[in-house]
């Protein structure tokens, strides 16, 4: 799979960054490409040699998010079924959040509204959605292929980790629930124990 932000050049990434602290600092209804350009203290022109409009540079930032998002998982993933899908669930919901992995979690759900309504969003959304998924996915079926787990239905499985992550993930962003995050990873945790392991 590419990683799309291996293609961009040097200015597009500085453009991405600052698209990022824009974001954090204002949110997607007062999002702006004056914001952006005073955030990366280039001229309007800069940002708009590569992007035409300000949706046009988010559909790219979501792109470059995905890949920033889909490296913090795969980079430890090693030879252990077991161990391996304890660190996904980890990476997502660990015990407390780092400044900037917050921060890439409130800009993610602050744009992702625009996904009810326009449809380059949804497809973007949908993408970080299949990328998680699949992450899972082949994480399960190699334990059960080397009967670290159960038979069980990968895909399944995918879905309900994937569900659990992503509403708490939401919960952990939008309320005071501090301990919501821990209890959900505890519980798959013991789904896993329970259902999963052979």
């Amino acid at each position: 799979m590419t990683d799309n932000s291996d293609t961009l050049g040097a200015t597009e990434k500085e453009i991405m960054y600052a698209t990022h602290q824009a974001l954090v600092k204002s949110g997607y209804a007062k999002l702006s490409i004056s914001l952006i350009s005073d955030e990366l203290d280039k001229a309007k022109s800069t940002i708009y040699h590569y992007y035409d409009s300000k949706d046009a540079l988010l559909i790219e930032f979501l792109k470059f998010s995905i890949d920033r998002f889909e490296s913090t998982i795969n980079t430890t993933i090693g030879d252990h079924p077991k161990a391996d899908l304890d660190h996904i669930i980890t990476t997502l919901l660990p015990s407390q959040l780092k400044k900037e992995k917050r921060q890439l979690h409130c800009v993610l759900v602050t744009i992702s509204p625009q996904a009810l309504e326009q449809e380059a969003f949804r497809e973007q959304f949908t993408e970080i959605d299949n990328r998680l998924a699949t992450i899972i996915e082949k994480t399960v079926r190699r334990g059960v292929r080397t009967n670290v787990f159960r038979d069980v239905d990968p895909a399944q499985e995918a879905e309900h980790i994937l569900a659990v992550i992503k509403g708490t993930m939401y919960t952990r962003l939008t309320t005071n629930r501090e301990t919501a995050a821990v209890r959900a990873r505890d519980s798959l945790f013991s789904h896993i124990d329970s259902h999963l392991m052979a």
